[in-house]
């Protein structure tokens, strides 16, 4: 009888601290991130503008024009604005291209949407003359119009660098 008392005796003494050993504690820590908001644009030469070719002569000169595209990835939201600048720094789109072999500049203008769209230029302090947007996270294609009014010029190969900009 005395080995069974001593027994349960130790059988209670270890199972009550093996119920005391199982208690714990928890507490809790945070993940924590900031998404800054960003913009990148691409343009290159896939958006170069080929006006094409035209006689230079008054009664074919007409409006001639031609079209490109940039892209712009924003992030989700981000409000954004895309500039584009001629090489004389216009901020009205009106630029002029060059040749090499002769001194004749031929003006042009840069317009959104379509060649009869609002005039596209950059931006002086404000949002004037630039396309807007809001960020989906996702490549948005931007359309840009070039139109040269005239082509009664000395015939030859001309061109100009526009700048490409977005601000967010």
């Amino acid at each position: 009888m005395f080995k069974k008392t001593l027994l349960a005796a130790a059988m209670l003494a270890f199972g009550g601290a093996a119920i005391t050993a199982q208690a714990a504690t928890t507490d809790t820590f945070h993940v924590n991130m900031t998404i800054l908001p960003s913009c990148s644009i691409t343009a290159g030469s896939a958006s170069d503008i080929q006006i094409g070719a035209a006689t230079g002569v008054t009664a074919d000169s007409g409006s001639n024009y031609g079209q490109g595209t940039v892209h712009v990835v924003c992030s989700k939201t981000t409000s954004y604005h895309v500039a584009m600048t001629p090489s004389n720094s216009n901020p009205n789109g009106a630029g002029t291209m060059s040749s090499l072999s002769t001194s004749d500049l031929v003006p042009y203008q840069l317009h959104q949407d379509s060649p009869s769209g609002a005039i596209w230029g950059g931006s002086s302090g404000g949002k004037s003359n630039t396309v807007g947007g809001t960020g989906t996270g996702e490549s948005q294609d931007i359309d840009v119009f070039a139109v040269a009014p005239d082509a009664n010029f000395t015939p030859g190969d001309y061109s100009d660098v526009v700048t490409v900009s977005v601000s967010f």
